[in-house]
């Protein structure tokens, strides 16, 4: 792997508000599409919505990057998720709020554009006794169909 995307990967990790300090690469779900950014961020934010999420803003996160040196204006975080959801685990977990609503972190790099994300089950690695495993296992197997929709768009 290369040093350049090894900085975007840490900084990912920044804007993704990682608590934990020993994020492991297995615990991160990513895509590469061949599409145009614009063309990538408007197909992630429809399948968010096909698949029963609500995004909740999108979030730039080039502005600091650019101030900081890095060379990109195509750099967002996208929030979504079911407010019910939000709601249940908040409440039986409230260790992680700061991680929801779900993200998505979306950047091009070298005429690709690239996806990335926490893997969700890995919060059953952090409360494995929670009950919310149906909840985290649903919202992996959403991203993995969002994820391989873009991915299979690339074919096309």
């Amino acid at each position: 792997m290369n040093f350049k995307i090894l900085k975007k990967l840490s900084l990912l990790l920044f804007a993704l508000l990682l608590i934990n300090t020993a994020a492991h690469a297995d615990e991160l779900i990513m895509v590469r599409s061949t599409e145009a950014f614009p063309e990538t961020m408007l197909m992630l934010q429809s399948l968010i919505k096909q698949q029963g999420y609500k995004p909740s803003r999108v979030q730039r996160v080039d502005i600091g990057l650019t101030k900081s040196g890095y060379k990109t204006d195509k750099y967002r975080v996208v929030f979504f998720g079911k407010a019910d959801e939000i709601k249940k685990v908040s409440t039986q977990l409230p260790e992680l709020i700061p991680y929801l609503p779900l993200k998505i972190s979306i950047f091009a790099e070298d005429g690709q554009t690239i996806l990335t994300t926490l893997d969700p089950m890995s919060f059953n690695e952090m409360y494995p006794d929670s009950k919310l495993t149906p909840v985290f296992k649903q919202w992996t197997k959403d991203i993995h169909a969002i994820f391989k929709q873009i991915r299979d768009n690339n074919t096309n």
